[in-house]
């Protein structure tokens, strides 16, 4: 068991023409046709034509369950989350172990303000290796109270045990640099207060040196809120929501700062750079080589 969970956290990056190629050997001409447009159509963002495509193949094999996952993430990118929870149920049902559906729904879930938790599912409950497979997502997610939850009701194993580890120490970390936060809070407010303009970007700086990633983006969210024009409270947002994995809030988010920035280089490079960061991280990297190419040398 230990050994499968490594390798899922260590999977390479899959060439998707490669593997949908063995995955089509089987298929017909019209299915393999309307497979690979999809994928084209959804790689340049046509979500609408994708899904068409895609529901097209469904009909031509409606037992799919590589389609019902390709949907599931179609109808997230199109912000229709009810049709993506259904079709990612439906994908993780026929394969409760793959790590990749789990991900996709427990994406489209945090969407809906719900979890995977919430869903009344019997592979939940009785599949231990989707159990561990969920601990270890929000793990990476820096949501460790809820992967400790989880981990305490499985049977330990060497990983499972390793994992945990890794939670705790994550935990007091966080814990000790949000009291260091708190003491350099206290210390700025002798001179200023928090809520100024100063007051945030010395709070934000001390956040960022930290990797507070967690309590950054409620303070980088505030600072946004109270000074809508300040483009660095936006790319501090940005930078905390890939730092946890949020990669599309922070393309929205530093696509937005962009509209305020005017003259700074060294931070329009900083901006760039996580814009990158974040289209590498939803498998765009056509977008994701755009923005750096737009970073300049030297700044």
């Amino acid at each position: 068991m230990s050994k499968s969970f490594y390798s899922q956290e260590n999977v390479p990056e899959i060439n998707i023409e490669e593997s949908a190629e063995v995955f089509l050997e089987e298929y017909s001409d019209d299915f393999e046709e309307a497979f690979f447009e999809a994928l084209k159509q959804k790689g340049i963002e046509n979500y609408d034509r994708a899904i068409n495509l895609f529901l097209e193949c469904k009909r031509l094999d409606s037992e799919n369950i590589v389609v019902d996952h390709e949907l599931a993430k179609a109808y997230y990118e199109n912000k229709k989350y009810n049709l993506a929870r259904d079709y990612g149920v439906a994908a993780l049902i026929s394969e409760p172990e793959n790590n990749w559906y789990l991900n996709t729904l427990v994406e489209t879930l945090e969407k809906q303000g719900s979890s995977i938790e919430d869903l009344e599912m019997g592979i939940f409950t009785d599949n231990l290796k989707l159990q561990g497979n969920l601990a270890l997502i929000y793990y990476k997610k820096e949501k460790y109270e809820d992967a400790l939850v989880i981990l305490k009701k499985l049977k330990k194993t060497t990983f499972l045990d390793d994992l945990a580890a890794k939670i705790n120490d994550s935990i007091e970390k966080r814990d000790k640099n949000s009291q260091k936060t708190s003491f350099t809070a206290t210390v700025t407010n002798t001179s200023e207060g928090t809520a100024s303009l100063n007051g945030y970007k010395g709070r934000i700086d001390g956040l960022i040196r930290t990797k507070n990633h967690m309590i950054l983006k409620q303070v980088a969210a505030e600072a946004v809120e109270s000074f809508p024009s300040q483009p660095y409270f936006y790319y501090a947002q940005g930078y905390a929501f890939n730092k946890t994995g949020k990669h599309r809030d922070a393309i929205e988010v530093l696509e937005a700062s962009l509209d305020y920035l005017v003259g700074d280089i060294s931070l329009a490079n900083k901006i760039y750079t996580e814009l990158s960061e974040a289209y590498n991280g939803i498998n765009n990297s056509v977008k994701a080589n755009m923005y750096l190419r737009k970073v300049k040398a030297g700044f």
